[in-house]
């Protein structure tokens, strides 16, 4: 996929100015003619970002260079209607338009926004989303399960890494920052003969993290030591066959001590916790070329991935506040194997079917994912550490296709479909079984009318799928010692049905016809049936998680995306996104009836605007702001984070091949809330419950160095 900087026609420009924006990638703007045509991978069809028909938004090199971000976390602020919760040393959940997990303990979690790297599910593992050598990042809006299946019910995130090409190239990159963070990665690539192009790629990150744990006189028990490594292999079998190898391999060994029981970034913890990750990944790609309007894809995947997060449950140390205190550490430790098989054949070209222009795709999918857990924790109902274990196999097929269709040269339709089955087997150590299965439907049936050269309309009816599932833990505990009275409550939510989302969209893309006005705009209302939420029982220090299916839940907003060219040397770029919604018919164990409330981890506005300028050819400046609403932590209790707006600014000098960067991020040092949980967890205060929260960076500022050859 390449960059493509084109959007909404000139005549909406007006209108748009009064919009909140939001951050877009910025792009050299030195030829404002030689504009660089975007195209989105993620699509069936290569189609340009302008022409695809749901809200889209690509994060290229420059963006990622310009906030110097290593990790996928660290663009989410500057996107429309994308959130992600905290609980963890990097974001490994994110929101949608407010829809999307936060968590994940004990029980089996479907992602309901996926995460695809290099055509690899990475979805639930965003640990795994380093950004060095990755070209772009694609955020689709809106469901996807007709295109991605059931990881993709209200979103989803495609990272790819840079192509290999013919030419022999690379960079290196050298990168330091306060809180002792360190980074290096070299990226090389070129032809290997008769193996083909190739691309490799490894960087290490290593930094302290941003918590002083006082106890210990530790000022890295979040740290944070990251490798990652990709390959990249494209084959020319023969004229007819193409071969593409890609493998991964990461290996993340970061701490975890996020939380404090002041609510500041000093901690207590004698048994600071941990957030791993160890995972390698094959994917090989063949695809039969020798058709005159079409080509076979056909593909399997194979994901192994070991993970390891623990935290010390009380937060503290032993000794605090005698008489009312407790130690423990829960720990969760994940093998999760993934296999896909994949068949599709897709046209090249529009060619006449049923006497009109038509393009299509027909595809086959099988996935099997396998998760074994081992939880070592402290049991209070028997007062003592003990082992948990589950076995979790969930395997799917699917049938889709989406048949496009130019009814004229401006009006076209596109209609997909995707039925999906699904058999899951559940059982754990305390001989739990369960057997969820069933089919799911989604696709999309989309409009588009095109405007002028590159400025289009459309109107889009949606719908997307997420698996129901079984809920161990609340069986398990069902005749605990002390959660006696709870055991119907509990014994009624030992499974959970499949959740549907339908959305209907409206967007207009396009650019001047100089190309130095480029903007999108897109305004949705959605509504969610069966809602999946989780619910939490808490009696004393016991804690037992469910999702339950909740009645209903309804949204509706609007996000934008412009980039305006003032002169050849300053530009202006902006995103903004505001966002409405609902929950109907959900009540917490002990009684609040949640219906009428917002979802968790919907912030109404959330604003990106920046100004990208050039002193000369080879001195660059950008600065940008972020800014949130207020959103809640969870959907089981009524806390809030707090709207939060922060800083940013590079300033990067280029000569020759070297590129020299100071960057630096939230510069006014704001304190702003990811995560939040409401509680009992001071002994001091006899466990009155309270708010506690975990916070987002700090002012973080550094240099960066590389060179490309």
């Amino acid at each position: 996929m390449k960059i493509i900087n084109s959007y909404l026609a000139a005549s909406i420009a007006a209108a748009l100015s009064s919009v909140p924006a939001f951050a877009f990638a910025a792009e050299d703007t030195q030829d404002i003619k030689d504009i660089e045509i975007i195209e989105v991978s993620g699509d069936f069809h290569r189609r340009t970002l302008n022409e695809t028909t749901s809200s889209v938004s690509i994060i290229d090199k420059d963006a990622m260079q310009q906030r110097h971000s290593q990790h996928l976390q660290d663009t989410l602020n500057s996107l429309a209607n994308v959130n992600f919760s905290g609980g963890t040393s990097t974001a490994r959940f994110i929101q949608i338009r407010g829809i999307g997990e936060r968590s994940q303990f004990v029980d089996p979690v479907t992602p309901s926004v996926g995460l695809i790297i290099d055509g690899i599910d990475y979805s639930g593992l965003g640990s795994a989303a380093s950004l060095f050598d990755i070209d772009h990042v694609e955020v689709f809006r809106g469901p996807q399960s007709g295109r991605f299946g059931v990881n993709a019910m209200a979103g989803l995130l495609l990272l790819d890494s840079t192509a290999p090409s013919s030419d022999f190239n690379g960079q290196f990159k050298l990168s330091a920052g306060n809180y002792s963070e360190a980074m290096g990665g070299l990226a090389m690539g070129g032809n290997l003969g008769v193996l083909g192009n190739a691309r490799f790629s490894v960087s290490q990150f290593q930094q302290d993290g941003y918590m002083e744990n006082t106890y210990l006189n530790r000022d890295d028990t979040e740290q944070r030591d990251e490798l990652s490594a990709r390959f990249k292999l494209d084959t020319e079998l023969s004229k007819d066959w193409l071969l593409q190898t890609v493998l991964h391999y990461n290996d993340v060994d970061n701490g975890y001590d996020a939380f404090s029981l002041d609510n500041t970034r000093e901690t207590l913890s004698d048994e600071p916790g941990f957030d791993r990750l160890e995972s390698q990944a094959l994917r090989l790609q063949l695809s039969y070329l020798g058709f005159d309007n079409s080509r076979l894809e056909m593909s399997v995947n194979y994901l192994d991935a070991d993970t390891g997060y623990a935290y010390d449950e009380d937060w503290t140390y032993e000794g605090i506040a005698p008489g009312w205190e407790y130690s423990a550490f829960d720990a969760y430790f994940r093998d999760r194997d993934d296999k896909t098989a994949e068949v599709r054949w897709v046209s090249d070209e529009p060619e006449s079917l049923f006497g009109i222009d038509s393009e299509w795709v027909l595809g086959l999918y099988y996935y099997d994912k396998s998760v074994q857990l081992t939880r070592d924790y402290f049991n209070w109902d028997l007062g003592q550490p003990s082992i948990f274990s589950s076995d979790y196999d969930s395997n799917h097929a699917a049938i889709y296709g989406e048949l496009t269709q130019h009814w004229s040269d401006r009006v076209s339709t596109i209609t997909g479909l995707r039925v999906e089955r699904y058999d899951n087997d559940y059982l754990d150590s305390r001989g739990i079984t369960a057997e969820p299965e069933d089919t799911m439907v989604g696709g999309n049936f989309s409009v588009r009318y095109q405007a002028s050269d590159d400025s289009y309309l459309y109107a889009t009816l949606a719908r997307g799928y997420k698996a129901g599932g079984v809920n161990g833990e609340a069986l398990g505990k069902a005749e605990d010692q002390g959660l006696e009275e709870l055991e119907n409550y509990l014994l009624d939510r030992s499974t959970f049905a499949p959740e549907t989302l339908w959305s209907t969209e409206f967007g207009v893309k396009g650019s001047s016809a100089d190309g130095r006005l480029t903007s999108r705009v897109s305004a949705f209302y959605h509504w969610r049936d069966d809602v999946q939420l989780k619910g939490w029982v808490n009696r004393d220090q016991s804690f037992v998680g469910y999702i339950e299916n909740a009645a209903e839940g309804t949204g509706y907003g609007l996000e934008a995306e412009i980039r305006n060219q003032f002169t050849d040397w300053l530009a202006v770029f902006a995103s903004a996104s505001w966002l409405k919604t609902e929950i109907e018919g959900f009540v917490t164990e002990d009684g609040t009836d949640m219906t009428g409330r917002e979802q968790a981890q919907a912030p109404n506005y959330q604003l990106n605007i920046g100004f990208e300028g050039w002193l000369s050819e080879n001195f660059q400046w950008v600065i940008q702001a972020d800014a949130k609403d207020e959103f809640y932590f969870s959907d089981s209790h009524n806390q809030k984070a707090d709207s939060m707006a922060v800083l940013h600014l590079a300033l990067n000098s280029h000569y020759q091949d070297w590129h020299f960067s100071l960057w630096g991020r939230n510069l006014t040092d704001e304190d702003y809330e990811t995560r939040g949980f409401y509680f009992g967890n001071d002994p001091r205060k006899e466990y009155v419950p309270e708010t506690y929260v975990q916070y987002g960076e700090p002012r973080r500022f550094g240099i960066t160095v590389s060179k490309s050859f």
